[in-house]
């Protein structure tokens, strides 16, 4: 089989906040923005990466949900515990150093960990951790 993975959902409960982390701060791209109502869902991805994509999406909206379990996302959420993202970089320092410039938040600066990777942590606007791996 050959599969990439195409996209992945974020939750945004602001969607121009988080907008402005992942186009300014990670220099990503907008490549959509879907309104319905008072939702939006907007893609972003890596520039010259047409095939990856993170859809940033209005969390708990499924109709499904019961409003105890929209309670526990928004709880979830705040906590920074409900969804993350893990993305690579050559030089995770020069990144680091980079995205924390923005004032974006830091989670954890860059730190070898024993399990053989050398990564750091921010959380975006929604509380979604984003964590960045140095790879070879």
């Amino acid at each position: 089989m050959d599969l990439l993975i195409h996209s992945t959902f974020l939750p945004a409960d602001d969607p121009d906040a988080s907008l402005a982390f992942y186009r300014d701060a990670l220099g990503f791209e907008m490549r959509l923005d879907v309104g319905y109502g008072t939702m939006r869902w907007i893609t972003v991805g890596p520039v010259g990466q047409p095939q990856t994509s993170i859809v940033l999406h209005p969390p708990a909206v499924d109709p499904g949900l019961t409003e105890d379990e929209r309670r526990t996302i928004a709880e979830m959420m705040a906590k920074g515990s409900y969804a993350s993202i893990v993305l690579s970089t050559p030089d995770v320092d020069a990144v680091f150093e980079q995205v924390q410039a923005t004032g974006a938040e830091v989670v954890q600066e860059p730190t070898d960990q024993p399990y053989g990777v050398r990564d750091c942590a921010f959380r975006d606007p929604a509380g979604n951790q984003v964590r960045i791996n140095q790879v070879a």
